[in-house]
């Protein structure tokens, strides 16, 4: 429902806005279990998760533009269920960390995803990331297996934060349709996928198998390394495979990497 319209610079909602986009965000990101998106194609799949305990909306702010833009890309319904504060487009410059604001921002909340709690929900594709560094590229893996399929993300500790603003940025809504977990060790990652009966692969560029030799099955986990350092020590069992290429580049990018091990996994192998 909408509040009062904001238009003080002064204003405590620009403060906490700016305390979850600034240097010290994660700090309060984490503490307050809090993070801003921003922009139509975020707050619009926000406003529709796709999964029980995803990210949900406690506050949208909007200018005129930008509710009329949601207006006609959302049921009105799901729009009167919203705390939403009108603003001027002034306020909007100084809350948003875009140079071009589109007049949608909403602050959310997050409960932490466990693997105990995706274990509940008996998943068969999942993905999990090594200390990933870059915020592109971690939103990018998020978009790129809610495409595939795949039924979670999970990170390692000294990963970058999931709920960062360039990292929700590039998710482009995702965020909102798979579980993502963070702070998984690899041995974690590694006891969960044997009890749950998982085979296990590992990506490395210098590995003698193709991801192509790999039987299909029913239940898979997908391991990726650091964008610079590879991947850590692995269990014995854990299957070492690489992606063919035919050109002179010696390596991908872990998000391409990712894009193509998903789309063979999720998209390739369930459909023969």
């Amino acid at each position: 429902m909408p509040n009062t319209h904001i238009s003080s610079l002064h204003s405590p909602h620009i403060e906490r806005v700016k305390a979850l986009l600034g240097s010290r965000g994660k700090k309060f990101r984490k503490e307050d279990k809090a993070f801003i998106a921003d922009g139509l194609q975020s707050v619009r799949e926000a406003l529709q998760p796709k999964f029980e305990q995803a990210p949900r909306i406690e506050k949208l702010y909007v200018t005129d533009a930008g509710l009329l833009k949601l207006q006609g890309e959302v049921d009105a319904s799901l729009l009167e269920a919203i705390d939403i504060f009108p603003v001027t487009d002034e306020v909007m410059n100084a809350m948003a960390d875009t140079e071009s604001p589109q007049g949608i921002l909403a602050l959310c909340s997050f409960t932490e995803f466990t693997l105990y709690k995706l274990g509940q929900l008996q998943p068969k594709r999942v993905a999990y990331f090594w200390e990933i560094q870059d915020p592109g590229n971690s939103g990018t893996v998020i978009r790129t297996a809610d495409a595939c399929g795949f039924d979670a993300i999970v990170f390692s500790p000294r990963s970058v934060d999931s709920y960062s603003p360039k990292t929700v940025r590039a998710t482009v809504g995702s965020l909102w349709h798979l579980p993502v977990i963070e702070s998984v060790s690899l041995e974690e990652m590694y006891e969960f996928a044997k009890e749950q009966g998982f085979s296990i692969s590992a990506y490395a560029g210098e590995s003698e198998r193709t991801f192509l030799e790999l039987l299909p099955s029913e239940k898979q986990l997908l391991i990726f390394g650091n964008e610079a350092r590879g991947l850590p020590a692995l269990a014995e069992d854990v299957v070492r495979v690489r992606i063919p290429m035919l050109g002179h580049t010696e390596s991908l990018n872990v998000a391409s990497a990712a894009a193509i091990a998903m789309f063979h996994v999720g998209i390739l192998q369930r459909e023969h």
